[in-house]
C-alpha cells in the first residue's frame, strides 16, 4: 500500500488546455527569440509570459506580489515548462520581462505571434477589421518619464527606450469619464474574429486622426512577417473616412461608412428618388449605387434603404 503522506495534489483546472494552445503556437519560442534568456535565468521570458497568460485566464485578480501564490498549487513543470518552480515567477522577474517587451515593441511581438497563429491554423485575411476602444484606469499616473537607455548585452549598443503613452483623459467608450485612460486600437479577421494587430495609445487619442495610420503600419508588419494579405479589405467605422486618411491609403482596398457630416453624402440621400433604387435579395431592403469622386480618390457609395428604417 501507498504511503499517503507521499501524495501530492496539484490542480490542473481548464489550464492545461490553455497551455496546449499556447504550446501549439511556440509561444514561448517566439518570446525567446525576440528577447534572449540571460545567462544565470532560471527561467525564460517565454515561460515567464505563458505564465503570466494562465495566470490571466485563471479567474483570479491578485498583485504582482502575489503571483507565486496562484501556481503554488499548480503543476508548473506541467503546464509552464520542465525545471519551472512556482517561486521562480516572483514580482521583480515579472517587471524585468515586461520591461523588455515593452523595449522590444508590444506590437510588433503582438503581430510576430499573431502571424504564426494564422499561419499555424490558416486563418484568411481577406479582410481585416479595425476598431478602438477605452479601458479606465484608477490611482494616480506620472508620464513625464525621462529617456531612458539600456544595454544591448548581444551587440554593446545603447538602445533608447520607446516613448510611453500617456494616461489621461478622452472620450470614454466604458462610460466613465470622470477616469484618466489608455486606448486599445484592434484589428482583427474577418475568419474567426482572431486579433491580428494590436497597439496601445494615449487615452486622448481620436480614432479619425489615427486609423489611417494603424492600416498602414499593420501592412507593414503583415509583410515582414511574409503573409501574403495585399489583397485583404481593410475595415473600418466611418471615423476613418476624411479626405486626409482616404488619400494616405492609396494602394489600399478599404471599406467604412460615409458619414453624415459630409455635405456630399447628405445631399446624395436628400435627393435619391424610389426610382434610382434597386431591389436587393432580403426583403425590405432597396439599395443604389453612386460613384463618387470625393477628395480625389474614386470610390463607390453605396446607399441603402430599407421599407422599416431611414436610408443609411
Amino acid at each position: 500500500m501507498s504511503n499517503l503522506k507521499e501524495i501530492e495534489i496539484q490542480n490542473l483546472d481548464h489550464l492545461g488546455i490553455i497551455a496546449g494552445i499556447i504550446d501549439s503556437i511556440g509561444l514561448v519560442e517566439i518570446i525567446n527569440e525576440l528577447i534572449r534568456q540571460e545567462p544565470g535565468e532560471k527561467i525564460s521570458p517565454g515561460h515567464v509570459v505563458k505564465a503570466m497568460i494562465l495566470n490571466g485566464l485563471g479567474f483570479v485578480s491578485s498583485p504582482l506580489y502575489m503571483f507565486p501564490d496562484f501556481f503554488q498549487d499548480k503543476p508548473c513543470e506541467h503546464l509552464i515548462g520542465k525545471g519551472v518552480k512556482a517561486e521562480y515567477l516572483n514580482d521583480d522577474k515579472l517587471g524585468r520581462v515586461m520591461d523588455k517587451l515593452f523595449i522590444k515593441g508590444l506590437t510588433e511581438i503582438f503581430v510576430a505571434i499573431s502571424s504564426q497563429v494564422i499561419k499555424e491554423f490558416n486563418i484568411s485575411l481577406k479582410s481585416s477589421h479595425l476598431d478602438s476602444t477605452s479601458l479606465h484606469l484608477h490611482g494616480e499616473y506620472n508620464t513625464s518619464l525621462p529617456d531612458v537607455t539600456f544595454d544591448n548585452n548581444s551587440s554593446n549598443a545603447q538602445i533608447k527606450s520607446p516613448q510611453a503613452i500617456e494616461i489621461t483623459y478622452g472620450y470614454s467608450r466604458d462610460h466613465r469619464p470622470d477616469l484618466k485612460q489608455f486606448i486599445i486600437d484592434l484589428i482583427s479577421s474577418e475568419d474567426g474574429d482572431i486579433p491580428i494587430f494590436l497597439k496601445s495609445a494615449s487615452g486622448n487619442q481620436s480614432d479619425s486622426s489615427s486609423f489611417a495610420k494603424i492600416f498602414l503600419e499593420y501592412k507593414e508588419q503583415i509583410q515582414k512577417s511574409e503573409i501574403h494579405s495585399d489583397n485583404s479589405l481593410m475595415v473600418a467605422d466611418a471615423a476613418l473616412y476624411n479626405a486626409k486618411n482616404i488619400n494616405s491609403l492609396s494602394g489600399i482596398k478599404w471599406l467604412c461608412r460615409v458619414p453624415m457630416t459630409i455635405g456630399l453624402a447628405k445631399e446624395l440621400v436628400s435627393t435619391l428618388l424610389s426610382p434610382d433604387f434597386i431591389s436587393s435579395s432580403l426583403p425590405g431592403y432597396y439599395y443604389s449605387v453612386i460613384k463618387s469622386n470625393y477628395a480625389g480618390v474614386e470610390q463607390r457609395w453605396l446607399v441603402v434603404e430599407s421599407t422599416l428604417q431611414k436610408r443609411i
